[in-house]
C-alpha cells in the first residue's frame, strides 16, 4: 500500500481512480474514465484542472502546440489516463513529457483497461535530463513503496518473478540507463 503520510496527494488520486475502476470496471474508452474521475475528484474535493494547457519549448522558443495532460491535481501532480490492455514505455514517455513541459516533479499514469487498476507513479529526479531519470512505483493493489534518494525506479505489474535488491525488494536493473524496475 502507498504510504499516505509519504505522499498523501498521490494516495488520494489513486484512491479516487480505484473507486472509478471499482464502479465501472474495464472496457470503456478513456473519455468515460476521465469524466467519471473528474466527478470522483469533485466528490472527494480534490483540486484539479482538466486538460490544462502546458507549453512546449524547442531550443528556448515556445511552440504553438501545447500538451494537455488529462489532469493536473493540486497544481503539482500530472495525471494521465489510459484504457489499454497493458501499459508500455510509450505511455510512460508521454507522461514524462507532460511532467517536463509543466516542470512537474511527480506524475501518475493510470490504466483503466485491465481487470484491476494499473497505476505508475513517476518522479523526475533533480538531475533529470532525459526520460531515463525517473522513479516509478506501480501496483495492481496498493503496496508499500521504498524509494531511496539516489535510486531511480520504474515499475510494472507483470507479476513475473524478479531479482531482489539489496534491501530485499524485487528489482530488475537496466544497465543501459539510470532506470531500476521495481515490482510490488
Amino acid at each position: 500500500m502507498l504510504d499516505v503520510n509519504r505522499d498523501p496527494r498521490t494516495y488520494a488520486v489513486i484512491g479516487a481512480a480505484m473507486e472509478v475502476h471499482n464502479q465501472l470496471g474495464c472496457g470503456f474508452l478513456e473519455p468515460v474514465y476521465q469524466e467519471a474521475l473528474a466527478m470522483e475528484f469533485d466528490i472527494r474535493r480534490l483540486p484539479y484542472q482538466r486538460e490544462a494547457e502546458l507549453p512546449v519549448f524547442y531550443k528556448g522558443k515556445r511552440l504553438s502546440t501545447n500538451y494537455r495532460p488529462d489532469f493536473v491535481c493540486y497544481d503539482a501532480l500530472v495525471v494521465e489516463l489510459k484504457a489499454l490492455a497493458k501499459l508500455g514505455g510509450v505511455e510512460e514517455s508521454q507522461t514524462l513529457n507532460y511532467m517536463k513541459a509543466g516542470s512537474f516533479a511527480t506524475g501518475l499514469l493510470l490504466n483503466f483497461g485491465a481487470k484491476t487498476l494499473e497505476h505508475r507513479r513517476l518522479v523526475l529526479t533533480p538531475s533529470a535530463k532525459s526520460a531515463d531519470a525517473l522513479s516509478v512505483s506501480s501496483s495492481e493493489t496498493p503496496s508499500v513503496e521504498s524509494v531511496k534518494s539516489a535510486d531511480v525506479l520504474s515499475g510494472s505489474l507483470s507479476g513475473a518473478p524478479s531479482a531482489k535488491s539489496a534491501d530485499g525488494a524485487p528489482s530488475v536493473r537496466n544497465p543501459s540507463s539510470n532506470l531500476r524496475k521495481e515490482v510490488r
